[in-house]
Parts: C-alpha cells; structure tokens; sequence
C-alpha cells in the first residue's frame, strides 16, 4: 500500500469525527434522565449527530424497523401535553417520537419473536447516548398517550409510537443512580 493512502487511512481511522469526544464507561455513568431543560435551541449539527447514532444501531437481520419523528416544541405545547402530561416534557426545544414497523422487522423463525419493540429500544439507546455525549438531555418515556401520540405525530396504520424523549439542554443536576447490584442480574453457567 502506497504511504500517502495508508496515512489517509490513519488520518480517517483517528480523526475527531471518529472519536469518541467522552470515555464510554464515564458516558454511560453520568448519563440520566433529565426532566428539566433550557429552552436554548439544539444546534443542527448535534441533532443529526444524534440521528445517526440510532441510524447505525443493530437491528434484527439489519431490517432497521423503525422511523424517528423530530416535532419542534414551540408553539404546539399544548397540543404535545395531550401526549405526556409532564411540564417538563414541553421545556426542550425538540421532542422525538420513536417508532417501530412491525411488518418490518426481522421475526425470529422459531417462535415467531419480533424484534421491532427490541430494535427501537437499541436505536433509542444509540440516540440517548449520543445526545449526552454532545451535552444535551434526554428522558425515555413510555408511559404517555398512544392515540394522542399517533395525532399529534401523524403516524399512519402500521407506524407505532413506543418511545419518546425531549431533547434539550439540561436545566437540573442528576440525582444519585440507583441500580440493582450485578449479583442479581448477572448468573455465570458452567463457568
């Protein structure tokens, strides 16, 4: 291989926009469920880097079953409130709506799993992640109004809304995280 096109590879493989601006372990640590946001707007360039983290999430035989729903927040409050009651909901900028498709997604040929539920779960793990990489917060939601969530988003038959977070600065400090210890969820066969 000719050094100029190995050094352009090395240039590649280790440029910023390849890196991880944060230790992962630290991330995924310090990251939590923020239900308090500044109304600052989220910089394009953040939001798509979010975007494509759940883009490039694992998805059953790669069959990516899912859409995301971007709504801007302002201006449609009231009508976002119908969806998930909290106030804090309505504070960030943006509000993601995380979707499966289920005629989509891979189906586990033994019993007939689908992975869809599964696979957004992943792409919304990706998204969250991302986000609290670049600065931003986010809040999983699931308990929140299915049919407001269909109106609100305009999600056709056959587009189901699983998931939703806001997405915006934070404007609260996290709490202490409180996890089972690794002993009750972890079992070790013939080791």
């Amino acid at each position: 291989m000719p050094a100029t096109r190995s050094a352009g590879r090395m240039q590649a493989r280790n440029s910023p926009a390849t890196e991880l601006p944060v230790d992962y372990f630290e991330l995924i640590r310090k990251r939590y469920s923020v239900r308090a946001y500044k109304p600052d707007p989220v910089e394009d360039a953040k939001l798509g880097k979010i975007l494509e983290a759940a883009r490039l999430a694992p998805t059953g035989a790669n069959r990516q079953p899912f859409q995301l729903i971007v709504a801007r927040v302002k201006g449609r409050e009231a009508e976002l409130q119908r969806v998930y009651h909290r106030q804090w909901f309505v504070q960030a900028p943006l509000v993601i709506c995380a979707c499966g498709i289920p005629t989509q997604g891979w189906v586990r040929p033994a019993d007939g799993f689908n992975c869809t539920v599964m696979d957004v779960a992943i792409a919304m793990d990706h998204l969250t992640l991302a986000a609290a990489a670049l600065g931003l917060g986010t809040c999983w939601i699931a308990a929140f109004d299915v049919a407001a969530a269909r109106q609100a988003f305009v999600l056709p038959g056959g587009v189901d809304p699983l998931a939703l977070t806001p997405v915006g600065y934070p404007a609260d400090r996290p709490g202490p995280k409180e996890r089972k210890p690794l002993a009750e969820l972890v079992r070790y066969e013939r080791w």
